[in-house]
């Protein structure tokens, strides 16, 4: 498997958010973990990257052990994040973001040329704009960079947290269309998304948080079809 987690438990100081949560990613997978706000997906994805540390269980990427580690070795080893909010580096240019995605990684800098060239053909809009500052670029666009900078690093498995986030519904259909033709190309994507429709469609699987516990799990289209998701999320 691409990247397991075992019994992870993690919160911010005193505050307990995630309850010895349990879920696996495949190679080439594409798994979606939906839920309300506060049920603890975000914080799964930051204790998976290294930004949170867990208090509990175990996270393997490739059968390597993450838990504990920075997040600069956890890069290293193949992992990218997405995050929320996209953290860009507003008054450096589009290119000098996505360079930084090399930053860590000798085998991504070795190739970052074939990279680059791949994450533009991915979204043209950015080879257009590679001399303009970050924090001029509209939400999607930023957006964009933000997915490209991850896709630097030449990660075998992609964490995406909430990329339709403030975007227009077409400007939504450009980036999940890009995370599926990621996907298509062998790298394992997980995604925290609030569009839960859409991202059920893409997913092979799904996982339901609540309070910081599974409490459901099956492929795409069963979820989709389950009257509890249908309710809960999709006002069904």
């Amino acid at each position: 498997m691409d990247l397991v987690i075992q019994n992870l438990q993690a919160g911010y100081g005193k505050v307990q958010v995630l309850w010895d949560v349990n879920l696996h990613l495949n190679p080439g997978e594409f798994v979606a973990v939906i839920g309300a706000n506060g049920a603890g997906k975000t914080t799964t994805l930051r204790a998976i990257s290294g930004l949170v540390k867990p208090t509990g269980g175990r996270i393997l990427l490739g059968g390597q052990d993450l838990t504990g580690r920075n997040p600069s070795d956890i890069v290293r080893l193949g992992l990218g994040h997405v995050p929320e909010g996209r953290e860009l580096f507003p008054l450096m240019t589009v290119l000098e973001n996505l360079t930084l995605g090399t930053a860590v990684r000798p085998e991504a800098r070795a190739h970052s040329a074939q990279t680059l060239a791949q994450v533009f053909t991915l979204f043209p809009r950015l080879q257009e704009r590679q001399t303009q500052l970050a924090g001029t670029l509209s939400g999607g666009e930023q957006q964009m960079v933000a997915v490209g900078r991850a896709l630097m690093s030449r990660p075998r498995v992609l964490v995406v947290d909430e990329p339709s986030l403030g975007l227009s519904p077409l400007m939504t259909q450009i980036v999940f269309g890009a995370l599926k033709a990621v996907n298509d190309t062998g790298v394992a994507v997980l995604l925290v998304e609030q569009n839960v429709g859409a991202s059920l469609k893409l997913a092979d699987r799904a996982y339901v948080l609540e309070n910081g516990q599974v409490v459901n799990e099956g492929t795409g289209a069963a979820l989709l079809a389950d009257p509890t998701v249908r309710e809960a999320y999709l006002a069904l």
